[in-house]
């Protein structure tokens, strides 16, 4: 579960992509709409694994799958507004990993909302979670320069 009294700065971040709002994303109450987050921080997510796996990042064979996603929504992100995602990896465990992501606005730090995603390593032939790969433990643990639960 999210700890909102406790969340670190954007800028402890290593990975963070700016985000282009469109018309579409705001809702008639004018804030963009719920379900729009999502898609920002599957963005995101692509953008860091290519970061993290580099030329390793195969998406025609995936290997991990999503399999609980918690979003809290801060404050109001508006057409107009600026915004982008931060993502790191908070932990690592025997068939999966934990990401950390916000949406903020880069001027000012402002944090508009948070998101935690464990993702399973899966085998697409089995249907079924197996062990995380040792590639996938190193290139997280790499990236982010510190040891997380390998």
């Amino acid at each position: 579960m999210i700890d909102l009294n406790d969340l670190p700065k954007p800028s402890d971040f290593r990975h963070s992509t700016p985000l282009q709002l469109r018309f579409n994303d705001v809702d008639v109450l004018g804030h963009v709409n719920n379900t729009v987050y999502f898609s920002f921080y599957d963005t995101g997510k692509a953008y860091y694994f290519t970061e993290v796996r580099g030329k390793r990042m195969n998406w025609q064979n995936v290997d991990t799958v999503i399999a609980n996603v918690n979003c809290a929504y801060i404050s109001p992100i508006v057409f107009g507004n600026e915004v982008a995602v931060c993502t790191r990896c908070e932990a690592i465990h025997e068939k999966s990993f934990r990401l950390l992501q916000m949406l903020y606005d880069p001027a000012t730090g402002e944090v508009k909302s948070v998101c935690e995603t464990v993702m399973v390593a899966y085998d697409p032939e089995t249907k079924k979670a197996v062990p995380l790969s040792h590639d996938w433990r190193r290139s997280l643990c790499d990236y982010e320069q510190r040891e997380l639960g390998v």
